[in-house]
């Protein structure tokens, strides 16, 4: 069939996504009130990444307990099912456009839907070799953090055996203790930034508690071998992240993951016209979580990567309600009346405006790490919210509650560390 020909199906919210972020956003808009609400998942199943991450850690400030990740997800699934709310499975979303129409496929048969409110909710997907060029052969046993995951997790495959691993985000260090719990031999963790770029508890928990090196200031400059990985070159780095000259050695391994970072999945948000954020890599959104697209909502880690899924589920539970209030009152709120900006120490700040009509929270990240700072946000001279903070990490995302009597007045925001 022509997709010029295809039937338009009208339905009232789309969730695109159905990981937790899908999953929580399409929830609270069916709590909401809004009847009419599908959720589009390309896997066979729900949950996302969090059906691999079989190790405990989630659900803390949810629900007060530490969970695995398939547990997690599973406390949203079930009240998903209760709901009764529809999911297509198997399903790529092969369009959206600015007015809300989304052209799919499931299981080889084309649709198009006709939204009054989408949520995007794709997820991120992870940095690979070729994004940041390392020099060298492309032997076996090169792999991203999560691929590995995936496959020891899901497919009980052993990926390696004598392991390094480049970068210092969660997912790497988290494997960092996986494949030595399987028996492997992880050498060390290389991290280019002068400090980690993973939680500080999983510093201690996966690599401390292990005896795992990690070894900052440093990256990888050659991957060696043809059939298997046989080695790489390390070396130490300047100021200017550059290698520095006779600082390089060999290190023999037959695996090295990559943990070197995370990109939200915005493909689709491109194509219908959303505004971006250099710095996050997501959608510019207000308060309520819409885009510059009337209409077109986002959360999760398609909006700025979290570094707890707990906070995932609770941003999404609020553009869900949001997008269900949108398709109820048939109006936009697609523009914030008070610009926030990231000043000096922050590297970003979300949501990039605020109506000044409602309680919200502030969602950011420092440049760098600090102790015994305090967050400050401000409308020219005047504080609007202050947060003392006795250590601060580029890696923890730090939330800020800013009250609706203290936006009447503002005209903008800039957010600093002081």
């Amino acid at each position: 069939m022509n997709a010029r020909t295809l039937k338009t199906t009208k339905r009232d919210v789309v969730v695109i996504g159905g990981g937790p972020a899908g999953l929580a956003a399409a929830i609270a808009a069916k709590e909401a009130g809004c009847g009419d609400v599908l959720l589009i998942e390309r896997d066979r199943i729900l949950g996302g990444i969090l059906n691999q991450c079989i190790h405990d850690g989630f659900g803390l400030h949810t629900f007060k307990e530490a969970l695995s990740g398939p547990e997690y997800a599973a406390r949203y699934i079930d009240r998903f099912l209760e709901l009764g709310i529809e999911a297509m499975e198997e399903t790529i979303v092969l369009s959206l456009t600015s007015d809300r129409v989304i052209e799919l496929s499931t299981r080889g048969t084309l649709r198009r839907i006709r939204a009054g409110a989408v949520i995007l909710a794709m997820g991120c997907r992870e940095r690979t070799r070729g994004a940041i060029s390392i020099p060298g052969n492309r032997p076996s046993g090169v792999y991203t953090a999560g691929a590995a995951q995936n496959f020891m997790n899901l497919e009980n495959i052993m990926v390696g055996r004598k392991v390094c691993i480049l970068g210092s985000g969660d997912i790497g260090l988290i494997m960092a203790r996986r494949m030595t719990l399987e028996g492997a031999s992880v050498e060390a963790v290389f991290e280019i930034l002068p400090y980690s770029s993973g939680l500080p508890r999983n510093i201690q928990q996966c690599l401390n508690d292990y005896d795992i090196p990690l070894f900052l200031n440093t990256t990888v400059t050659e991957i060696l071998g043809k059939g298997r990985l046989e080695g790489i070159r390390v070396a130490s780095v300047g100021e200017d992240r550059a290698p520095i000259p006779d600082t390089e050695r060999f290190v023999a391994c037959d695996t090295l993951l990559l943990s070197v970072g995370l990109i939200p999945e915005n493909e689709l948000s491109r194509d219908a016209g959303v505004a971006m954020d250099p710095v996050t890599g997501g959608a510019v959104v207000n308060d309520s979580f819409m885009t510059s697209v009337d209409g077109v909502f986002a959360c999760g880690n398609v909006l700025h990567v979290h570094d707890l899924v707990d906070w995932v589920s609770v941003e999404a539970a609020e553009a869900g309600k949001f997008a269900a209030e949108y398709v109820r009152s048939e109006r936009g709120t697609s523009s914030g009346r008070i610009p926030v900006r990231p000043g000096a120490g922050v590297r970003y700040t979300l949501p990039q405006s605020v109506s000044g009509e409602r309680d919200c929270i502030l969602s950011l990240r420092v440049a760098a790490p600090w102790r015994n700072r305090c967050i400050v946000v401000k409308d020219g001279e005047r504080e609007v919210a202050r947060k003392k903070e006795m250590r601060l990490h580029p890696a923890e995302m730090i939330r800020i509650p800013l009250k609706k009597e203290a936006l009447s007045d503002c005209s903008s925001l800039e957010v600093t560390v002081e």
